[in-house]
């Protein structure tokens, strides 16, 4: 027999257990005990206690990436909901949905100044897409309800609830509760356009009819839409080269004959050179950021642009467009397939073959005592065959991820693109292999980066979860001081990290199997049975200190000035 009484508490679980949440992440704290005293009875929702709360932010974050459902991560008031921020803000910049939930003091002491008091709900006015303080018990099931559907449609991201802890503790009977979840939801001003205006495919059509040297750009929205066959489709039938963003990788097969791999900074030198001589750009759920920009004034300058993302606010923000669609890309993608005629774009596509073989992602070599951080990459890409899910970190070596790696399938990328949050690939590394249990999860993260968030490294071995975390240790922050290398003659301003603490004891702590490799030799001794083991492993890569990322186009620049087009500074050729 249920309770005929049921408290706020219960009442928040009941309703995401309801909306479909299955998994959870958290830190308990004071303003939050009574949702956690529920939490100790409620088994429909398998919760997962993160050692931090922006941990907890970033494994809902790469939950959310893998599966497409909305992440959940709960932490109390004050400093645990401000250890959400940057969490929440990375989920924002990537538009990925989360539902972030906070406790708060009690009503009536709201505005006081009382004990781990902070108004979390302005503070994270600018990084959710919407946000509410619960001000009555029955409230919740119409919130809970409202806050899951707007995080996860349209355009997706964060969305934060508050729940004073007295309200926590309030109580109905389960029969009214039942009523009040039942009430449908109307959010007015709130309806996204999922459907292409077919007007604006036929002016799109009439570009792409005429378009001479035609180029796809896409981007996360493919992922996000699940386009990734209709774009596939839509590329071979007006048989158009595709590149992609950093969080559109997998959206489009990079072992097609019509891929170029990603553009931009460190992008393909064949997708770059596209950029240029394209006369048409069909832009594919992206926000033309200026990593792939470069300077806007001079991206694509002889190109025409079509526009489709599902968020009005993209268009024309930065860079004017010739015909945006408004829309879902599935669903714009299958309108245009339907009333496009195929095209042969011989020519061109030869030309961007022809720049493809020309310029491969290339390095320098070194003695087989020696290991570069490329190394490493090749060396787990002729391992995994893109049949992994790859969590990052930020630096340098995310972008050797990108560039190394291949990337096959949808949804097998975990990475923070617009905020570039060192500390998140850990964190999001365990939330993807919560989400997909059945998949193998590698990361790939820095010695700086690593440091930020390694006490997650409590819960790979608490809920025995095989992720590979492969080090790539340079001792130092490896993009900054690139950056400081090119930039600043060599003013290396606090960036050595040659102090580092032994990361195989610190592994070895937490309980896990730990292994080290320092040269050519161990790694093609050590990497493949490590990776293909049935348990958690860190793996401690020692390679060169100052290896540098290229090609790399420096920011605000536009093509004309990409810097070691085959992998070394042309002025240096370093040997």
């Amino acid at each position: 027999m249920q309770n005929t009484m049921i408290n706020g508490a219960r009442m928040l679980l009941e309703c995401l257990y309801r909306v479909g949440v299955t998994d959870m992440f958290g830190y308990p704290g004071g303003a939050v005990i009574p949702i956690y005293d529920e939490l100790y009875t409620f088994n429909k929702i398998n919760y997962y206690f993160s050692r931090h709360e922006q941990g907890a932010a970033h494994e809902a974050d790469g939950y959310a990436r893998v599966t497409g459902k909305v992440g959940v991560c709960l932490a109390t008031s004050g400093p645990g909901a401000t250890n959400l921020v940057t969490g929440i803000m990375t989920a924002h910049m990537d538009s990925i949905p989360m539902l972030a939930i906070t406790g708060q003091v009690k009503s009536n002491m709201l505005g006081k100044d009382a004990f781990q008091e902070t108004d979390i709900v302005g503070i994270t006015v600018p990084i959710t897409k919407m946000n509410y303080l619960v001000q009555d018990i029955k409230d919740i099931p119409r919130i809970i309800k409202e806050a899951y559907y707007i995080a996860g449609t349209g355009r997706p991201g964060p969305v934060l609830v508050d729940i004073p802890n007295d309200i926590q503790l309030q109580e109905i009977s389960y029969e009214e509760f039942n009523k009040l979840y039942e009430k449908e939801i109307k959010l007015e001003g709130y309806s996204p356009t999922y459907e292409g205006h077919l007007g604006q495919v036929k002016k799109a059509i009439k570009l792409i009819k005429e378009a001479k040297k035609p180029l796809i750009i896409a981007g996360a929205g493919i992922l996000k839409s699940g386009a990734n066959q209709e774009l596939l489709e839509f590329a071979k039938k007006i048989d158009t080269p595709v590149t992609t963003t950093l969080l559109g990788l997998g959206g489009f097969s990079e072992e097609h004959e019509l891929s170029l791999g990603m553009l931009g900074m460190h992008g393909t030198v064949a997708a770059n050179y596209a950029t240029v001589e394209t006369d048409l750009v069909i832009a594919a759920g992206i926000r033309f950021d200026d990593r792939i920009t470069g300077n806007p004034n001079t991206f694509c300058p002889n190109a025409k642009f079509i526009h489709i993302d599902i968020d009005p606010a993209e268009i024309d923000k930065n860079v004017i467009v010739d015909v945006p669609i408004v829309g879902d890309l599935k669903n714009v993608l299958t309108m245009l397939i339907g009333e496009v005629k195929e095209k042969n774009n011989k020519e061109w596509v030869k030309q961007v073959k022809i720049w493809k073989k020309e310029y491969p992602f290339a390095h320098r070599k070194v003695e087989m005592d020696k290991l570069l951080p490329q190394e490493v990459l090749k060396e787990l890409n002729s391992i995994l065959k893109g049949n992994a899910i790859i969590a990052t970190d930020v630096g340098q070596h995310q972008m050797w991820a990108a560039q190394y790696l291949t990337y096959i399938k949808p949804n097998s990328i975990v990475s923070s693109g617009g905020a570039g949050t060192m500390g998140f690939g850990l964190p999001a590394a365990i939330g993807a292999q919560v989400g997909a249990r059945d998949k193998k999860v590698v990361l790939i993260v820095g010695d700086g980066g690593f440091q930020m968030t390694f006490q997650e490294l409590m819960l790979i071995k608490q809920y025995n979860l095989p992720i590979k975390v492969i080090i790539i240790n340079n001792a130092y922050l490896g993009m900054v001081r690139q950056w400081q290398e090119l930039f600043k003659d060599r003013r290396y301003s606090s960036v050595d990290l040659s102090i580092n603490p032994d990361f195989i004891k610190i592994a070895e702590a937490y309980g896990l199997r730990a292994e080290r490799i320092e040269n050519k030799k161990e790694l093609k001794k050590k990497l493949k049975s490590l990776i293909e083991s049935d348990e958690g492993v860190v793996i401690d890569c020692i390679v060169e200190k100052e290896e540098n990322v290229f090609p790399m186009i420096p920011a605000g620049t536009s093509v004309i000035q990409m810097m070691g087009k085959r992998g070394v500074l042309e002025d240096e050729q370093r040997a």
